[in-house]
């Protein structure tokens, strides 16, 4: 008489889902929360920032990069491209990642885990930079001649003057947050899907890059150290193996991978009758 365990109830699938997600958005909020909390610990740190922000400024001319000006000089030759550079700055960042995590979790289940380690790798390693190198933007700079398109067109994310601004550190410029994580949902959905079409998100992460520099809130270097550290990042998170395509265009199931029964479970193997079946064949042959 062959053994067989009773199946869990149909409950039990959705428990463990809900259980998964609840640990995965806190997870995601905790990082975020000592994130923000650990920026702030850097905003009274004034004339260091703007040392430098000087020498950052000297090392762009030095390494003959484009001035941050001609980029902005673009964006105000209208009220309505300035301010929409300003709109994608203050709202794009966060929901499109959110949105780019959310997909991921539900589709891509295991490009979710290698992309949430990837960018906790990077967000830990952009607070440390902005702890040990505060770094007032080129909107702050005199020497930059630039303008601060948030508040002179709105919308903005930033008080006027730094030190009055309790919520956000404005001299965490370096590296670009803003970049790092837009080029990493360009990475994560062009390696999660299999369209033609699927290397037009770089659109992202390079419109973004224009819109930091054009409205004055980061130097070309932020970008620059973002990109390393992603790639540093990449470097060290195992990238998730990718199996057949499914037909929506991305990655499906391994087809090398095979069940595995639960104790006491028969196992069919393919070519061999099943135990019933077996026991029929003896008793017709009897």
């Amino acid at each position: 008489m062959s053994s067989h365990t009773t199946p869990a109830g149909p409950a039990a699938g959705p428990r463990a889902a809900r259980r998964r997600l609840i640990r995965e958005l806190l997870l995601v909020a905790g990082f975020f929360t000592v994130y923000k909390a650990g920026r702030l610990l850097s905003t009274d740190r004034t004339d260091e920032a703007f040392r430098n922000a000087a020498r950052t400024w000297d090392a762009e001319r030095f390494l003959h990069l484009p001035g941050e000006g001609a980029v902005q000089r673009l964006l105000l030759h209208g009220d309505a491209l300035v301010t929409t550079a300003n709109t994608y700055y203050a709202g794009v960042h966060f929901p499109a990642t959110a949105l780019f995590l959310v997909w991921l979790y539900l589709r891509r289940p295991a490009h979710y885990l290698w992309t949430r380690r990837v960018l906790a790798g990077l967000t830990g390693a952009a607070l440390a930079l902005h702890l040990a190198f505060p770094l007032a933007p080129p909107r702050l700079l005199d020497a930059a001649g630039l303008i601060d398109t948030a508040q002179v067109y709105g919308p903005t994310v930033y008080k006027a003057a730094p030190v009055e601004d309790t919520l956000a550190n404005q001299f965490a410029a370096m590296p670009s947050l803003h970049f790092g994580w837009a080029l990493m949902l360009a990475l994560g959905m062009i390696a999660a899907t299999s369209s033609r079409w699927r290397f037009l998100w770089l659109l992202h992460p390079l419109l973004t890059l224009l819109v930091i520099v054009g409205t004055a809130n980061h130097y070309w270097l932020d970008a620059v150290v973002a990109a390393v550290l992603l790639w540093a990042a990449l470097l060290l998170v195992p990238k998730p193996r990718t199996g057949d395509p499914d037909p929506d265009g991305g990655a499906g199931p391994d087809p090398d991978r095979r069940a595995v029964p639960e104790p006491g479970q028969d196992l069919p193997v393919r070519g061999l009758p099943s135990p019933r079946g077996a026991d029929e064949a003896v008793g017709a042959g009897r």
